[in-house]
């Protein structure tokens, strides 16, 4: 079975990446200083070896360049004399002078051909021996055979390592001998320093990438560990515990990202909430129909045309009032649960004159518009003259047939008020907390119709308008509900769902 690769986690990639960068970034400043710090060591062997035979000047004064001498380097040890070529009538006795007088430093030799042939070298101990080495002489004779006369200067790698070396042709008018004088100098140790030096940089930056390595482990550790709770934190969520959150520190972009998942579990907890609820109060309330309707199902006697007949008009009856409720079921959740609003500027008494319209066709009462407020506010129409409604309709059922119901809309500074007032029983100030609860009725009765759910409604309503829904007692007996709409609002902002433990209070409370 194939199996696939672990993969690679974010901490190590973040380290891979910054060691990486740290790796290519000293390994460029090493090779820039080691080339820089080789180049200045190879122009100081330039300068030195130029220096030492600017005495052959006179005898090939093409042989260096047409420029002012350079100055003798100060730190050179090599013994220096300009020699008066026209003092000498030989080749060979001013070359055995030149060698003899111009004593090579450390680690630089020098060697006087005569015809080919190394005649004269150095018999001090202070530089190498380069009598011997073919390789450069051979290259040495080469190279001024084909300079017609010119000095040359080079680098040759010999048994003896790599030599920097400026060889010099030397002639006389008289003698048919030739000449050259050789000047080396060993590149290997004049560039030890800069190869010790690169090595100690080498060792140096090996430590800095191990530090780097170490610091970067532990600060993307500690830049990780969010989304390390973040996995955590959503391996432990489950859909029947939803309450776990993401501690959050700090105010970076990390802590940002906290904070929005967090906000997005809030969310989805309030969803699933709201589908719970929807879930249990279906339950609750289609139990009862459901059993009523089974029940004379269960108990009609099919030969008898009158039972059937009933028990048809009483299934009818029931499923209708389930239609009902799936409907105000709906309704409440698509509100509570996040419906949006189609929000803009409504003109209250335009709004208030439209629910005068719609409530004279509620039969069995007097219905009186006692006042239309000159304002507007922001909300959504439709649903604010849904509650309304709602609250007219309530005020049917509970005032006795034949008595009025005022209505109307007032507006102050701060807000506009839209009120039902009705001459019933009233509601008692310590069951007024509970009746906008679902399935709740003041007093517990459900004798009057309905799903129970219409002044659930209209609280959720308000809630997204950013207002309430207060009552008071009506003079002379009865209640009067207002909707109370802030008049300067910003946009109005959706109810946060009902959480489940707090459907299941409610469920207590009603019961």
């Amino acid at each position: 079975m194939h199996r696939s690769r672990r993969p690679i986690s974010a901490r190590t990639r973040i380290l891979g990446a910054i060691v990486a960068v740290a790796c290519v970034g000293l390994a460029i400043v090493g090779s820039v200083t080691f080339i820089v710090q080789r180049h200045r060591v190879i122009d100081g062997v330039d300068l030195r070896l130029t220096s030492q035979v600017e005495a052959l000047r006179t005898v090939a004064s093409e042989n260096v360049p047409a420029t002012p001498a350079p100055t003798p380097d100060p730190s050179a040890t090599t013994a220096t004399e300009v020699l008066d070529v026209g003092d000498y009538t030989s080749v060979a006795d001013y070359l055995h002078d030149v060698v003899a007088r111009l004593v090579p430093a450390q680690n630089e030799a020098s060697v006087a051909l005569i015809d080919g042939r190394a005649r004269y070298q150095p018999r001090t101990l202070s530089g190498f021996d380069i009598s011997g080495d073919t390789v450069l002489i051979d290259r040495a004779l080469a190279e001024t055979a084909k300079s017609k006369g010119k000095a040359v200067r080079g680098t040759v790698v010999t048994p003896q390592g790599s030599l920097r070396y400026i060889a010099i042709p030397v002639t006389m008018v008289g003698d048919p001998a030739t000449g050259v004088y050789i000047r080396a100098v060993d590149l290997g140790a004049e560039l030890a320093p800069v190869t010790a030096s690169i090595i100690t940089y080498g060792i140096a930056a090996i430590a800095v990438l191990v530090a780097i390595g170490g610091v970067g482990w532990f600060v993307a550790g500690r830049l990780l560990s969010p989304i390390q709770h973040l996995r955590d934190t959503a391996d432990a969520i489950t859909i029947s515990d939803l309450g776990t959150r993401i501690p959050t520190q700090g105010n970076d972009d990390i802590s940002d990202m906290t904070r929005t998942v967090n906000s997005m579990l809030d969310r989805l907890e309030g969803s699933v909430d709201v589908q719970r609820q929807l879930l249990d109060d279906v339950r609750h309330e289609l139990k009862t129909p459901i059993t009523v309707v089974r029940g004379h199902l269960e108990l009609m006697d099919a030969t008898d045309p009158s039972d059937v007949d009933n028990t048809r008009a009483l299934g009818i009856a029931e499923l209708d009032r389930m239609t009902r409720l799936v409907e105000d079921i709906d309704m409440l959740a698509s509100v509570e649960g996040g419906e949006s609003l189609a929000v803009h500027e409504v003109d209250v008494a335009q709004l208030t004159r439209r629910f005068g319209e719609l409530i004279e066709v509620i039969p069995g009462h007097t219905w009186q518009l006692d006042a239309i407020a000159d304002a507007r506010v922001y909300g959504d129409p439709d649903r604010l003259l849904q509650a309304w409604l709602q609250l007219a309709d309530n005020a049917s059922k509970y005032t006795p047939a034949g008595a009025p119901v005022e209505v109307g809309s007032t507006a102050s500074a701060s807000e506009v008020r839209l009120w039902v007032r009705d001459h019933g029983p009233g509601i008692p100030p310590a069951a007024r907390h509970r009746i906008f609860r679902r399935f709740d009725r003041g007093g517990g009765r459900r004798t009057v119709g309905g799903s129970g759910l219409g002044l659930a409604i209209v609280d959720a309503i308000m809630k997204a308008h950013a207002g309430a829904c207060d009552i008071a007692d009506t003079p002379g007996g009865g209640a009067t509900f207002v909707l109370r709409i802030p008049v300067r609002t910003p946009e109005p902002q959706l109810p946060q769902p009902v959480r489940a433990g707090d459907v299941v209070l409610q469920r207590e409370a009603a019961e």
